[in-house]
């Protein structure tokens, strides 16, 4: 008897598993694809899920609406784009959302927001300078020090075209203090499933941190961390409930190489984005930025921290 319910509390953790990995597996699909309609055929196919169930079962997991959740990442990518993306036009804007026109982005901006797409634009061009940090990491400290010492930390940048890497992950959902107490646990159960499945291979894996949302505009208790290790791509990855797969992109990148602090991340983050970027001719594409990290912290005594961060980028157009 004890044996029949130790299997059935094993075979109920790993439906709990699969239910994850395909929830993630959705989260990346709306990620990558939010240019287009997003049927929930098409959402339901991605996860795996018949979509007579998938909207609930999508609630129940995430504790979100479905139509909610990809109306949400859109307002959140299209303030980042009306902030941040000068060259592109409000058709631009609702035609790279998905959304069939600009009165339509408009409506369904001014619904969420409370204030137009043009409106959201003029005054964020200007107030953005006084008002905004675009990194959010370490919130009171960054902006106590912004006054005085703007960009007390520098890093030499380089530009880049990275090939497409295969890569594994955990994901972690939630604000960056809950991640930090977290980070440790994260990591050991990333290297322990992909050590199960032969994925580290001497030299070639790298470390990595993926931010899904924008944290100048997301909603804080809903940010997504990806902790990533990189695999050669011809090494067969099985998702199995913990382990995640996905495409790392490929393209054009600046990277920031920096010696730094843990209380430095946001420096790092705000030199690129603030001071780097506004003169580079590069604006921002549309991908996640990420953190790899290049040496064990714990190795030196000073526990400085080697860090490279990949900001996606593209030619600025006028």
């Amino acid at each position: 008897m004890k044996k029949h319910f130790a299997s059935l509390h094993m075979s109920d953790r790993k439906c709990q598993e699969e239910y994850i990995r395909r929830i993630h597996k959705v989260q990346d699909y709306i990620e990558y694809h939010l240019g287009q309609s997003l049927s929930i055929e098409e959402l339901s196919n991605a996860a795996g899920f018949s979509k007579y169930h998938f909207s609930r079962i999508f609630q129940g997991m995430l504790h979100e609406p479905l139509a909610h959740y990809v109306n949400r990442i859109r307002m959140e990518r299209a303030l980042f784009l009306l902030a941040h993306r000068a060259d592109k036009n409000i058709t631009d804007i609702a035609y790279e959302l998905g959304l069939s026109d600009s009165a339509v982005f408009s409506r369904a901006f001014k619904n969420y927001y409370g204030i137009s797409p043009r409106e959201y634009r003029n005054e964020y061009s200007k107030n953005c300078k006084e008002s905004f940090l675009l990194s959010e990491y370490n919130k009171d400290t960054a902006k106590k020090e912004w006054a005085s010492n703007p960009f007390s930390v520098t890093g030499k940048i380089t530009i880049e075209n990275l090939e497409e890497k295969q890569v594994v992950y955990v994901r972690h959902t939630g604000t960056y203090e809950t991640l930090a107490k977290e980070y440790a646990n994260l990591i050991k159960t990333l290297f322990v499933y992909a050590k199960k499945q032969h994925l580290l291979v001497d030299g070639q894996n790298w470390l990595l941190a993926m931010y899904h949302d924008n944290p100048e505009f997301g909603e804080e208790s809903q940010f997504r961390t990806s902790l990533c290790l990189t695999v050669p791509n011809d090494i067969r990855v099985q998702e199995d409930g913990i382990l995640g797969r996905m495409k790392l992109e490929g393209g054009l990148y600046a990277i920031g190489h920096f010696q730094i602090q843990q209380e430095q991340y946001s420096d790092a983050w705000n030199y690129m984005y603030q001071e780097w970027i506004t003169g580079s001719g590069y604006v921002p594409r549309n991908y996640c930025p990420f953190e790899v990290y290049r040496n064990d912290v714990y190795a030196n005594e000073s526990h400085i921290h080697e860090v490279d961060i990949y900001l996606p980028i593209e030619p600025i157009h006028f």
